[in-house]
């Protein structure tokens, strides 16, 4: 049985992160339901994610090479952000694009990007925030930051790089993409406008386009929800909806009891482990079968 206070704290938490609630609201409505400020804050460190977590692969390991770049956009902007791939792979490797949540391009999602290198293909976890100076150390202020994106920009500048992903030399001009929460929304948005730049995308607990978008995409998509997630689910559903009407290759993983972020490790009170696995194994399945 789900416990209601820790239900309404992480509801309540959903709401500050991705609705513009205001801190001193948001911390007042936390204490009401955890009955006293220590209890509210005590329920806050577990609900928000941990920047001091443990990776799950070593930033050092010897497997990788694992780097901060940068590149240069079509109208010369610079777009930096994290790469990752096996040290001693010979083969040409298709890429995968990582992108991260609405707290920019920060340790967790760098970790993942090492996760997806481990499995053999070279991840790139862009900063979607470069052209505004970059992710800040603050989550907060990064929230505010990507409420800034220009969207239309932002997607652009995400086309533009699996364009380049494309071209690798070394790769064999085949690119995935996985994102969650406003990254999962960012794959949405890649698959309307990419076309055939895109070859397979894997949207986690993302908001979804208009339904009249889905004739637009090309890549097959698998589709990674939440059950308690309704907000996110109440656009993702007619979403996937619409690209099965239209004929599209997408298939929807459904977890149910778990909520938003439930991938996120370093967030203790929302991260499910069971639906993290799974959820990574099938992952890892699509891309094999559409990147290879």
């Amino acid at each position: 049985m789900i416990d209601p206070i820790r239900a309404a704290a992480i509801a309540l938490y959903d709401r500050y992160t991705h609705e513009g609630l205001d801190r001193r609201a948001f911390m007042a409505q936390m204490t009401r339901i955890a009955g006293s400020a220590a209890a509210a804050n005590a329920l806050l460190l577990g609900i928000a994610a941990s920047p001091a977590a443990a990776a799950i692969v070593d930033p050092a390991d010897k497997r990788l090479v694992a780097r901060r770049e940068s590149w240069t956009l079509p109208d010369g902007r610079k777009m930096s952000g994290y790469a990752a791939a096996l040290r001693n792979n010979k083969n040409k490797r298709a890429s995968v694009l990582v992108v991260h949540e609405n707290r920019g391009l920060n340790a967790h999602i760098e970790d993942i990007a090492r996760r997806v290198a481990l499995t053999g293909f070279y991840a790139v976890a862009p900063d979607f925030l470069s052209p505004l100076g970059g992710t800040p150390a603050n989550e907060d202020t990064a929230r505010e930051m990507i409420g800034k994106l220009d969207l239309a920009q932002a997607t652009a500048d995400g086309v533009a790089t699996l364009a380049k992903l494309k071209r690798r030399r070394t790769g064999n001009g085949r690119v995935g993409a996985v994102g969650f929460c406003w990254g999962g929304a960012m794959v949405n948005r890649l698959a309307v406008n990419a076309g055939a730049g895109l070859d397979a995308g894997i949207p986690y607990y993302g908001t979804a386009p208009s339904p009249a978008e889905a004739v637009k995409v090309r890549a097959p998509l698998l589709i990674q929800l939440a059950g308690l997630d309704t907000r996110v689910n109440s656009s993702a559903i007619p979403w996937a909806d619409a690209l099965k009407a239209a004929g599209k290759d997408a298939r929807v993983n459904f977890y149910k009891g778990v909520n938003h972020a439930f991938n996120n490790d370093t967030s203790a009170e929302r991260y499910d482990k069971g639906a993290a696995d799974a959820a990574w194994a099938q992952t890892m399945a699509f891309f094999r079968q559409h990147l290879r």
